[in-house]
This record gives C-alpha cells, sequence and structure tokens, in this order.
C-alpha cells in the first residue's frame, strides 16, 4: 500500500494517548483489550471489553499504570467510558472526527492485540455505513471497514487517521479518531464503531452512565428484488417493516406484515408498510434508517415516517419509544420468530 504517510511518527505522537485495558474477574486470567484517551478524565474502550468485570486496571505506553472505574456503557453501539484520576502528562485526548471516512483513507488502528502492548497496524477504509450483527440479536449501524488487521484485544483501541499538517519548517501532524476497533471478521476485513456514533454516544455515558435510543419498535428487512416481487412493489426500495412490538403509542401507528408469501424458495414477509422515507431524507436500508435515529432522533420525538401500504403513499407522525434495556444495561432481546432480523 502506498501512502506518504510517516507511520512512524504516528505512532510515537497518538501512542502515548491508547492504552491497554485489563480487565479482572473475566475468567481464571480476567480479560484484556484497548482503550484512547478521550478527555482528561475519560478513556474510551468497547462495552465487551469491560463487560461482566469487578475492576479495571489501564497500562500505558510509558508503563505507568492507573486504576478506573467504568462510568458509563452502551450495549447497542458496544462503546464504554472508563474514570481516571490523574492521567500521565503524555496521554493527551485524541480527538474523535466530526464525520465518517471515506473509503481509501489510511488508517492505524493501535491497541493491544494479542496482550501485545502498544502495536500499530496499517491499511485503509474499505467501505462504511456497515451493519454489524452482534451476538445480543442485534446490529451496530453505521461501522467503518478496513482491512487494517484487527485481532482479539485490539477491541477498544482507536482507529486513527492523519488529519492535517501544520506550518512551518517541522510542521506539527494532527490525527483523529476514525473509529473505535471492534472486531476482526475475515481476512483483511475488520471493523470498527464510526466517530458519528461515538459523538453521539459517547457525551451521554460520561454525562449520564447511559445514552437512550430512539425506538420505532419495529423489525425491519431490507426490499430487495425477492421482496419486492413478494410484496408485488414496482421497484427495491426502501425498508419492509415485519413486525411491531407492542407498547405505548402515540400518534400514527406502523404496520407490520400480516402472512408471508414464498418467492424462489423463500418465505417473505408480505402486507407491512414500507419505509421510504424519515424527515424528508430517503430511506433505502436498515443502515440509513438506523443512522437517522441513533444520531438526529430522541425518545418522545414525533418523527414524519414516509411509507408505501397497499400499494399509496403515506406519511406517518411516530412518536418514537426507548429502546428496552436489562437491568444490567444490556439490550433486551427479542425472541421469536425472525430473529435475525434488524430491530429498529
Amino acid at each position: 500500500m502506498k501512502s506518504d504517510i510517516d507511520y512512524e511518527r504516528l505512532y510515537e505522537e497518538v501512542i502515548p494517548s491508547v492504552v491497554s485495558v485489563y480487565v479482572a474477574g473475566r475468567g481464571p486470567m480476567g480479560g484484556a483489550g484497548s482503550g484512547f484517551v478521550y478527555d482528561r478524565n475519560h478513556v474510551v474502550t468497547n462495552e465487551h471489553v469491560v463487560r461482566g468485570g469487578d475492576g479495571v486496571e489501564l497500562r500505558f505506553s510509558d508503563g505507568q499504570w492507573r486504576e478506573g472505574e467504568v462510568v458509563g456503557v452502551d450495549a447497542y453501539t458496544d462503546l464504554a467510558v472508563v474514570r481516571v484520576e490523574s492521567l500521565p502528562e503524555t496521554a493527551v485526548p485524541l480527538p474523535v472526527a466530526t464525520e465518517n471516512p471515506k473509503p481509501g483513507r489510511p488508517v492505524a488502528a493501535l491497541g493491544n492485540p494479542m496482550g501485545l502492548d502498544g502495536s500499530i497496524s496499517v491499511g485503509i477504509v474499505s467501505g462504511s455505513n456497515r451493519s454489524m450483527p452482534t451476538s445480543g440479536g442485534f446490529a451496530i449501524p453505521d461501522v467503518v471497514q478496513t482491512d487494517a488487521p484487527i485481532n482479539p484485544g485490539n477491541s477498544g483501541g482507536p482507529l486513527v487517521a492523519l488529519n492535517g499538517r501544520g506550518d512551518g519548517d517541522s510542521p506539527k501532524l494532527s490525527y483523529e479518531v476514525v473509529g473505535v476497533n471492534r472486531a476482526k471478521q475475515g481476512d483483511n476485513i475488520g471493523f470498527a464503531v464510526s466517530p458519528a456514533i461515538v459523538s453521539q454516544v459517547v457525551p451521554g455515558l460520561v454525562d449520564d452512565g447511559f445514552y437512550r435510543h430512539s425506538y420505532l419498535r419495529t423489525r425491519t428487512l431490507d426490499v430487495t428484488p425477492t421482496v419486492a416481487r413478494a410484496n408485488r412493489l414496482d421497484d427495491p426500495r426502501g425498508v419492509l417493516v415485519v413486525d411491531v412490538a407492542a407498547g405505548p403509542t402515540g400518534g400514527d401507528a406502523l404496520r407490520g406484515s400480516r402472512y408471508s408469501r414464498t418467492v424462489r424458495g423463500r418465505e417473505v414477509p408480505v402486507g407491512g408498510d414500507v419505509i421510504v422515507g424519515s424527515n424528508g431524507r430517503t430511506v433505502n436500508s436498515h443502515e440509513q434508517l438506523m443512522h437517522y435515529l441513533i444520531t438526529e432522533t430522541r425518545p418522545g420525538e414525533p418523527v414524519d415516517i414516509d411509507v408505501l401500504r397497499d400499494g399509496e403513499e403515506a406519511t406517518l407522525s411516530v412518536i418514537l419509544g426507548e429502546r428496552p434495556t436489562l437491568n444490567d444495561g444490556r439490550p433486551r432481546r427479542r425472541g421469536g420468530r425472525g430473529e435475525r432480523i434488524p430491530i429498529d
């Protein structure tokens, strides 16, 4: 891969702000992951890194240790915040990008893969606006895909890109976090939580310890050509509402599918509303709908949802609910038919 980025310099300037996260109470040997300095009192990591731990210890690149306290978690986006008193002077906050990176941008993943403190791997952004399924039965939207090697232990560490250069004979380089590394999904395929999601969720974790997610109370399915054919739609666009969860309602109600039809050997839900827009924005996929709900809406707000219902266009005013959680802050998994269908 060709790049004019000095990765040696990037490493030297960024690694003091990257931490190795060690968690007690996770089996005989505990657990390990990575994180990065978010502000002068907080480190960001993955929720799954600190989940179920009795205590958190942080090791910095200069060998210093700090004890940390988990003050906020959000399993829906796999983000967590650890409060730390008296950070090392060299551990300066890393700024989070204001927008998601574009494919082709060179990046570096820093962290603690396989227990190897202070490691760096490089690559490019392979794609953005991905959706990543989790073991909890839901999907994290707006995920950044990279071919930079990400291995167990990298989780929670920063995916970093060069932001710019200063002026002068020895310009100071500027870096930004363009993702929070999460998982490896195969050869040359890794994923990171996007900066758009980090910027929306982490401030709530710092201030309140949690983040309230908007909830349409629906399960949806992207309208592929097969789904469009089963529902007798002219074009494969939008997302089909498969079913709607019970709960308090306000405003207009979305309608779920009423039966199924077999098309090309596949049983397809039929008869539900097809969401094609929200507050004037086109919705072509589940990822677009989830990105909009997380980054631009709050529970209790009314939103205009454009739908196709029985072949006719309509705009519904829907009052958003709040995604349910368990007592331990984990998302509540809904069982039953079609568990793999994304939950909105």
